[in-house]
């Protein structure tokens, strides 16, 4: 399955991993086709590292609540294997960490972002501008576990552009780059 991100400084094409990832992937692919993820904005870009994007309170690009927020509790997706998951505390899903789909955190990839704690990742996400293997959710190294759920397969140079935006002591662009819309390709 893909999404087209359509962005203030152009198109990210990303393929969902659908079929292997279908808890994390279900979860982004539903927010899409509600159209959760339009005119929210990247609220956190560190470069050599990742664009975090997905919070609702980055609708507004100076919100100081920016990465605070997630989708609202009791939403319902079906996922690709026929899962009905229901979002809780604070509209979290569960962790996906299965063994046959082990997708390290490399350059390009989209993954989850969570609070650090079990089952606390609900909309928001990061794509990846370096590989950050340290993040998967495998690795000792870290207590962070961030399950990867896509890939970006056309568009890296958009986000090399977001990348290299100016931010603040917040790692908030100083320049707003906004999520104009996201569609479902197929």
């Amino acid at each position: 399955m893909q999404v087209l991100m359509e962005t203030t400084s152009g198109n990210i094409t990303i393929e969902l991993f659908t079929d292997t990832m279908p808890i994390t992937a279900g979860n982004f692919l539903d927010l899409v086709q509600q159209g959760y993820y339009d005119g929210l904005h990247f609220h956190r870009v560190i470069k050599g590292f990742m664009l975090q994007g997905g919070c609702p309170y980055s609708a507004d690009p100076n919100s100081p609540r920016a990465g605070t927020g997630g989708p609202k509790s009791g939403g319902k997706y079906t996922t690709s294997d026929g899962q009905t998951i229901v979002r809780n505390r604070g509209g979290n899903i569960p962790d996906e960490h299965p063994e046959n789909a082990q997708f390290t955190n490399k350059v390009g990839t989209l993954s989850m972002a969570n609070t650090g704690r079990p089952d606390s990742g609900g909309s928001q996400f990061f794509i990846n501008t370096k590989h950050n293997d340290f993040l998967d959710w495998w690795d000792t190294r870290s207590p962070s576990a961030h399950p990867v759920f896509g890939q970006v397969i056309e568009g890296m140079d958009v986000v090399r552009t977001i990348e290299n935006i100016r931010t603040n002591h917040s790692d908030r662009p100083k320049t707003p780059q906004q999520i104009i819309r996201c569609t479902v390709l197929e």
